[in-house]
């Protein structure tokens, strides 16, 4: 998305839009573009043209309501990672057989729910969890869908802290012991074996590892047919990167490209697990400058009202997002720590970042934040969660609102 200051920005990040927003609602707020959520899932979807093909939304990368509904309408499927999740695609009109769920550490009252649900799959992480998904499924007389999650150790090139396809990860099973795992998954009444799963990471912007990835799972695959194991679904998961620096990233287009290369003759569905390139660039983190500190031989400091509460990713990961004032002023930019209010010094979201000259009370959009943001936001300090506001054209509403300290303390006893 275009600088809020550009004459042909969206209208989702109109400078009037924004302060409207911050006058009505306060900072910190999560702001969505809900065209932009649009376009880019419409985007992934056209690029498969006539393959058959499922898109799995991640829910993880941000599960507002509204997020999932408005992606449930265009024909989303959905990836959860917990109960949770699974409960508020329901909740948003999705059909079991639109849900897969995944997770390294599914508790067996989860996985019993799993099975009476019908989802479209369970992914599975290893041979116990086949274990017991297979007992409380012929306790329940009936028959769980499952797909195996293979690891196919290759190095996504990305943060080691979102890399999940190596053998030092904790994903999944090794993919050279999945022909024997599906072979036993086969022998078990009460298990179906539907799907191949498989997932690298996250946050990558090279697409040899995705690609490389998808091979590994198409053998298999093959494998799997000389076996007289039929699969449903290839599921090459999500990781799909964006430009947060606002430099270059793979297209949809030649993502979904390499994949069905990959692919090249199966014959099955395949599946996708987007989320951070659905949602990330819709959104900014809408925050206010409140104190500038310098002093002589120090650094200086633009101290916000949002911080690693409401955008974990920099101290987390020490990512980078742009930052930019919603109306800049003139003047030469000045070099500083953009950082946040929270007892902690890892609360930063910028080291010697240049910026246009600011001041007390101006407004800052973070962009890029609509993926792991608002998800992955916190009470730390007592601070309320921040809300979260859609805008479509002209107009906007707030889709959660803001926390109260009653809200806040209404568990405590």
């Amino acid at each position: 998305m275009p600088p809020a200051a550009d004459t042909d920005a969206s209208a989702a990040l109109r400078a009037d839009l924004l302060e409207a927003i911050a006058g009505q609602v306060d900072t910190p707020a999560y702001v969505y573009d809900g065209e932009a959520i649009d376009a880019a899932y419409r985007q992934l979807d056209e690029a498969f043209g006539p393959v058959p093909h499922a898109i799995h939304y991640a829910m993880k990368a941000n599960s507002a309501l509204a997020v999932v509904r408005r992606l449930q309408a265009l024909g989303s499927g959905f990836d959860a990672n917990s109960m949770g999740e699974v409960d508020v695609a329901l909740r948003c009109g999705a059909v079991p057989r639109q849900i897969v769920l995944t997770g390294v550490g599914k508790r067996s009252d989860e996985l019993d729910r799993a099975v009476a649900l019908d989802l479209q799959a369970i992914n599975v992480e290893s041979p116990g969890e086949l274990d017991r998904l297979a007992r409380l499924a012929a306790d329940r007389g009936t028959v769980a869908r499952v797909a195996l999650r293979v690891n196919p150790d290759i190095d996504a090139q990305s943060h080691p802290h979102i890399s999940t396809g190596l053998r030092s990860n904790k994903f999944g099973v090794p993919i050279d012991a999945a022909r024997a795992l599906f072979q036993a998954i086969k022998t078990r009444p009460s298990l179906s074996p539907v799907g191949i799963h498989i997932h690298i990471g996250s946050q990558i912007t090279t697409l040899d590892p995705l690609e490389r990835a998808a091979e590994a799972a198409t053998a298999l695959a093959h494998a799997l047919r000389e076996d007289g194991i039929a699969i449903e679904q290839l599921d090459f998961g999500g990781g799909l990167g964006i430009a947060y620096d606002g430099g270059a990233a793979p297209s949809p287009e030649a993502y979904v490209q390499r994949l069905v290369r990959a692919a090249g003759d199966i014959g099955i569905t395949l599946a996708i697990e987007p989320g951070r390139v659905i949602v990330g660039a819709a959104g900014v983190l809408l925050t206010r400058v409140v104190d500038i500190k310098q002093f002589p031989g120090a650094r200086r400091f633009i101290v916000l009202d949002a911080g690693m509460t409401e955008l974990m990713r920099p101290a987390l990961y020490s990512a980078v997002h742009r930052i930019e004032p919603v109306r800049p002023r003139t003047g030469s930019p000045e070099a500083g720590d953009i950082v946040g209010p929270i007892c902690e010094s890892t609360d930063a979201f910028a080291r010697d970042r240049l910026l246009p000259p600011v001041e007390v009370g101006d407004l800052l959009v973070i962009r890029d934040a609509g993926a792991y943001g608002a998800v992955m936001g916190s009470t730390y300090l007592r601070r309320p969660l921040a809300p979260e506001v859609l805008i479509e054209r002209d107009s906007w509403r707030v889709i959660r609102r803001r926390q109260t300290l009653d809200d806040l303390l209404s568990l405590d006893v």
